[in-house]
């Protein structure tokens, strides 16, 4: 998507939006759209891919994806399934409680359910509604009346799925009007062998491996998919606005899986059709209409044709925008398959993916795709994964010839469809997967950070033990809140332990990592709200380390069982079998998207926990989990030191050995399973590390001459080109370091690339664009009211000097400049402005921590006095 602007516009969402977006859990109303889907009273074997609430016939809607025939079909429910919560009144009271007035009160019932914060079981009056807004969403609803309600915060769908034991993702089919689990065949002997690494195990966590199974080794199809993407005509100094919608859409290319390569184009007095591109490919059909009402219903029959609808923040624009001009300019409201939610659009019949959403998730940026891309823009995450950007723009949408605009249009839609192809289609199956494990939705597992992954995983168990689930607040009163004090500002507990590092250089040096530490201690130690501090007297004694607080020794807990099976899983079969080269390809890419998948949960498990805004978030808990993870360092740390090893470092979940045997690292690796049931592996081994003296800062050069890199100022995103640079100059030096010999003439080396670059700032003769730091707005401008940093002071001037529109996403490239303003955008700035002093400060940042640490003194450098008086008299 681009507008009439320059290309150099970022058009995604702000940060704050992006939070809200995902986190949001409230129930909301999706847009009814008058168009009819067939719905069978049978079918073969479907898969479900989204559960919604239907407000026109007040019913849940599954939709269902039937791979023999590509056809969506819709299933309403036919149980009677209706919104409900719970309340500890009795059905009598609630009788003559001002609920039973309420328009949408439907009925009341006494139900019964375990409470797994007191061991028992508890009676509740059930009150059904007549939607899901009654119960809560709008002003003076159901649950505001009462004066204490559960499960009243759980939107409609996911709480269907929970009660119908549905898992989105998987197979059912329609039989004689009924939705069924469809029987579907997956490899047994597999099954088998994953349950023997569980053997010895409680007979509940067997249980839940057994029910588990299926939703990893059931394959999943691959699902014909269309790619949007739209431009509109704007002027370039405005920002068109979805909502209004006032400017026509000139091209819209459609991408699909299954090879259709189209572009509508609408035809405009003056535009000339051009040279074809090499950018273009030849296969690309390109149609032209007079008419932009006819263009667009073009393209909304393309839509019902498809199951799944790609876009790259089309939330927010590309389908937002389609759905408003459309009804500006008259197309009937049953001819619109677009549906607006909240923060979303959803299309008809099938399921709309915004990718924008999906690879801005800090988890799957992290964990998923092991960081390969920095910023979650179009260009940046196609450039990375795919080796292919958008078209760079040097004129305005509105002046480009047809042809171009369709190169460049049809490019973004290009790269956002092979986004989901890319990789034997990775991320269609990670998103699946994600599907399967957290019972959520194909779009809400898109659009929902992973913390909502992790509550609808867990609310989904509850519901299938008949657990009541509690509130934050019913657990903070039986657990109690935290006993530790935090060593970190704006922490509620102590956190992990950090060994204080050695500084210096170090040759062989091995890593050990204990694998998914915070899992395995959940797991291990039996963590969960209900299984901390329970109410048994004879459980008191199985303290945790260094607290307070004890853990049940009568029951497991569910959160422990369910992300130690998984960790299990992982660890025990995903992962090595990622890697076994023996099996068929499309087995181990399978299995790949497994590892991966459970990777993104497990690593986020512990980091939900500890998070107060997490509904079964348990202060107990969170500082157990740690406080244990400190105690199985600590006395690893002194094994270590009894094996007569050299702990150089320690961070969280990992040490730092120097110079160890291997008889001496496979009996600490023997020691740590036997004491603690926890795998510690070989996670790296360094021909050398450098150590800052600081906590999370070192470099490690591997023996193929790599180089791994942490917390150093030189590899942030957001440091000048000329430092990165200079960095990576010192980092290759480094690198071929072979022995401690090789150091002293590696010093050498790095002296004069440092005084070169420190000449060359003091003399000028670096340009704006190497000294530039460039930082996204994370919101438009006029938001900033209690700060103003200094890229949105740069960000100021260039709207005021060149009359250009600036707001949340754009990329402000800044140098720092003498006067009260302190810096310039690089657009209105001379390189005679810049304030050199400054930029040696960021060379002394960037450089110290990693030269000091092999005994280069900066101030010898920088400190040269010649140089000095030189420089002052020019």
């Amino acid at each position: 998507m681009s507008v009439g602007g320059l290309d150099e516009r970022v058009e995604e969402p702000s940060e704050e939006e992006e939070e809200e977006f995902r986190e949001s859990f409230e129930e909301e109303e999706l847009e009814v759209v008058p168009i009819s889907v067939e719905e069978p009273k049978n079918t073969g074997p479907c898969v479900l891919l989204a559960v919604i609430y239907d407000g026109s016939v007040g019913k849940a809607l599954c939709k269902l994806y039937d791979p023999s025939n590509g056809k969506i079909y819709y299933w309403h429910d036919n149980t009677g399934h209706m919104p409900y919560c719970l309340t500890d009144l009795t059905p009598e009271q609630v009788k003559r409680h001002a609920v039973a007035a309420h328009k949408g009160f439907r009925g009341v019932y006494e139900v019964e359910k375990y409470d797994p914060l007191r061991d028992r079981v508890l009676k509740f009056s059930k009150i059904v509604a007549s939607d899901p807004l009654s119960i809560g969403g709008r002003k003076r609803s159901i649950r505001e009346i009462l004066p204490k309600a559960w499960e009243d915060r759980i939107p409609y769908n996911n709480c269907y799925i929970y009660d119908s034991g549905l898992i989105p993702g998987l197979y059912y089919m329609v039989v004689d009007g009924d939705l069924k689990p469809a029987p579907m065949e997956f490899p047994r002997d597999v099954a088998s062998e994953i349950l023997k690494f569980f053997n010895g195990e409680p007979k509940e966590v067997l249980d839940c491996v057994k029910d588990w199974l299926p939703l990893f080794l059931i394959p999943v199809p691959d699902i014909p998919r269309l790619a949007i993407d739209i431009e509109v005509l704007s002027t370039a100094n405005r920002i068109p606005e979805p909502s209004k919608a006032e400017d026509q859409v000139i091209c819209i290319s459609c991408v699909s899986s299954n090879g259709l390569k189209r572009v509508f184009m609408l035809k405009r007095e003056g535009i000339d059709e051009g040279v074809k591109p090499k950018t273009l490919p030849e296969d690309v059909e390109i149609r032209f209409f007079e008419d932009e009402g006819e263009m667009l219903r073009e393209v909304f029959k393309l839509i019902t044709s498809y199951p799944i609808i790609v876009t790259f923040n089309g939330d927010d624009f590309d389908l937002n925008y389609l759905r408003h001009r459309a009804t500006n300019i008259g197309i009937k409201r049953e001819e619109i398959p677009l549906a607006m939610g909240r923060n979303y659009v959803d299309v008809v019949p099938g399921v709309h993916i915004d990718l924008y959403k999906f690879f801005s998730n800090r988890s799957i940026q992290v964990y998923a795709f092991g960081n390969r891309y920095k910023d979650a823009t179009l260009d940046a995450v196609a450039t990375s994964l795919l080796g292919v950007g958008k078209i760079t723009l040097d004129k305005l949408i509105s002046d480009l010839s047809y042809y171009d605009l369709a190169a460049y249009c049809f490019r973004d839609a290009e790269i956002t469809l092979n986004l989901t192809s890319f990789n034997d289609g990775i991320v269609m199956k990670l998103i699946m997967l994600l599907m399967r494990i957290s019972k959520l939705s194909m779009g809400d597992v898109v659009r929902r950070g992973v913390s909502v992954w992790i509550r609808n995983m867990l609310y989904y168990e509850h519901r299938r033990r008949n657990y009541l689930i509690p509130s934050k607040e019913d657990i903070i009163a039986a657990k109690g809140v935290s006993v530790t004090r935090a060593l970190i500002k704006g922490k509620k507990y102590m956190g992990a332990i950090v060994i204080e590092p050695k500084p210096g250089i170090y040759f062989n040096v091995t890593v050990l990592d204990f694998a998914s530490l915070y899992p395995s201690v959940l797991y291990r130690w039996n963590l969960s709200y209900e299984t901390i501090n329970c109410p048994h007297e004879e459980c008191r004694g199985n303290r945790v380390p260094e607290l307070p607080h004890w853990i049940c020794t009568k029951r497991r807990g569910l959160s422990s069982t369910i992300i130690g099976m998984l960790r299990n899983m992982r660890v025990y079969w995903f992962k090595p079998k990622a890697k076994d080269k023996s099996l068929d390809p499309t087995v181990r890419t399978w299995y790949s998207v497994v590892e991966q998948g459970l990777k993104v949960f497990l690593n986020a498990s512990y980091g939900v926990m500890g998070d107060e805004n997490f509904p079964l978030y348990c202060p107990p808990v969170a500082e157990s989990i740690t406080a244990i993870g400190r105690y199985v360092i600590s006395k690893t740390i002194e094994k270590a030191k009894a094996l007569g090893v050299d702990v150089l470092y320690g961070d969280t979940d990992s040490i730092f050995l120097y110079q160890p045997t291997q008889d001496q690292v496979k009996r600490l690796i023997d020691w740590s399973i036997g004491e603690f049931k926890i795998d510690l592996d070989v996670d790296k081994v360094y021909r050398y590390v450098t150590f800052s003296g600081l906590k999370k800062n070192y470099l490690g050069v591997f023996n193929d001459g790599s180089v791994d890199i942490k917390g150093l100022v030189g590899k942030k995103r957001n440091t000048p080109e000329f430092l990165k640079k200079l960095f990576m100059d010192v980092v290759e030096i480094l690198g071929k370091v072979q022995s401690p010999r090789d150091f002293e003439e590696a010093k050498l080396k790095i002296r004069s690339v440092v005084r070169d670059y420190y000449v060359k700032l003091k003399c000028r003769e670096l340009n704006l664009d190497d000294l530039a730091f460039r930082v996204k707005l994370s919101r438009d401008l006029d938001h900033y009211v209690k700060t103003t940093p200094q890229h949105v002071k740069a960000a100021k001037l260039l709207e005021k000097f060149q009359s250009r529109k600036l707001g949340a996403g754009d990329i402000i490239s800044y140098v720092k400049v003498k006067g009260d303003m302190g810096v310039k955008p690089i657009q209105l700035a001379r390189i005679d402005e810049v304030d050199v002093d400054k930029y040696v400060g960021h060379m002394e940042t960037t450089l110290r921590q990693i030269l000091e640490a092999i005994g280069i003194n900066l101030d010898e450098i920088f400190g040269v006095r010649s140089l000095d008086k030189f420089f002052s008299k020019k």
